[in-house]
């Protein structure tokens, strides 16, 4: 019996590999999850239409997973910043270069953590409510 004791490491090592990272369905679940504490928040439903992986405050969409990237509404100023920060781009629906000003598409390996920017999407929609 060895007496050996190994400090944790976050190298990969065959020990931790098999561990894959969350995924941004996960992810997207955990803010989900998080947001419907709030009564006036709707969870996607099962439909395949638009907006129906989307989260809803006062039934207008504020965030939803599309193709594995978090897309949020935000004040048109912010959603500038952001893209010049370099954390994210305009959401482009219907992939024809018609951009979508107030909405941002955020790439699941941005640094941008996606909780906070769901919490301020929920507040931006429904302060227009």
């Amino acid at each position: 019996m060895s007496d050996i004791v190994r400090e944790p490491t976050s190298e990969a090592t065959p020990e931790n590999v098999s561990h894959p990272p969350i995924t941004p369905e996960e992810r997207f679940a955990t803010i989900v999850e998080a947001l419907l504490s709030n009564a006036d928040v709707t969870p996607p439903s099962d439909g395949k239409g638009f907006g129906s992986s989307g989260l809803k405050i006062h039934n207008k969409i504020f965030a939803m997973l599309v193709g594995g990237k978090l897309v949020v509404k935000l004040p048109k100023p912010r959603v500038d910043a952001l893209i010049a920060s370099g954390d994210g781009e305009r959401f482009d629906p219907r992939h024809d270069g018609r951009l979508m000003k107030e909405w941002l598409s955020l790439e699941p390996t941005s640094e941008e953590e996606w909780l906070p920017l769901a919490r301020e999407a929920m507040e931006f929609v429904a302060s227009q409510h």
